[in-house]
């Protein structure tokens, strides 16, 4: 004898199961939105941190060749501190997500902001620029892409007068356009731009390193310090 359905049970069971997947979405959502409004008090800090550096060139002129920073030290960490949240991001919301593209195409045209302070910084004191420019894909084009994001980043956390600007190659923004025109820039990835040269295909650390052969003397200056305070 077969028993009799209760429709009172599924239906309940139904809201139950509703309940649990609507909480797990807002929850979601709640730390997604989260993640957004940080990163946007972020590119306010960028912000003013880039007027300040601005003003700070403006008023040193010469001057300010003497001190050892290229850039604002804050404005560097603020940058970094972007990256990872927009690769968070990415991740959790996907690359065609029309919020993180609208926060990528910002944080790249305060990279290029960057650039231009460190070009007219070198420029006024006859220093080499110490610079990556990284173009990426995220077309599925590019196998070597995220493992290359891992070594770029790596090196910038050891070397603090390093400056890593990564751009996305397909993000139809105009500046991104225009580097790609001035460098000739070919469909292949990744592709690193050093001492105004593009370089083609996976590079490990120390093929990087080799290339900017100054980094070799910032880190014996560095391992000399640490050693000294010791």
């Amino acid at each position: 004898m077969q028993k009799e359905l209760n429709p009172k049970k599924y239906v309940l069971v139904f809201l139950i199961t509703l309940s649990v997947f609507a909480v797990v979405f807002l929850f979601s959502d709640f730390l997604y939105n989260r993640r957004v409004t940080q990163v946007k008090s972020i590119e306010d800090t960028i912000n003013r941190n880039i007027l300040e550096s601005e003003i700070q060139y403006a008023l040193l002129a010469d001057s300010s060749c003497e001190s050892d920073e290229t850039t604002s030290p804050v404005l560097v960490s603020e940058l970094n501190n972007l990256t990872k949240r927009l690769a968070y991001m990415e991740d959790q919301r996907g690359t065609t997500d029309e919020e993180v593209i609208s926060l990528k195409k910002y944080y790249s045209l305060l990279q290029a902001k960057d650039y231009l302070l460190l070009r007219e910084h070198a420029r006024q004191c006859g220093d080499k620029p110490l610079s990556i420019i990284y173009f990426y894909s995220n077309a599925g084009n590019c196998d070597d892409c995220k493992k290359m994001g891992f070594v770029l980043t790596s090196m910038r956390e050891d070397y603090n007068k390093l400056h890593v600007y990564s751009f996305d190659y397909n993000l139809g923004l105009s500046v991104i356009d225009t580097l790609k025109s001035i460098y000739k820039l070919e469909d292949r990835f990744p592709v690193l731009i050093i001492n105004r040269k593009p370089y083609y295909g996976f590079k490990t650390r120390e093929e990087v390193e080799q290339l900017i052969p100054e980094l070799a003397s910032i880190h014996a200056a560095s391992t000399t310090a640490t050693t000294t305070n010791n």
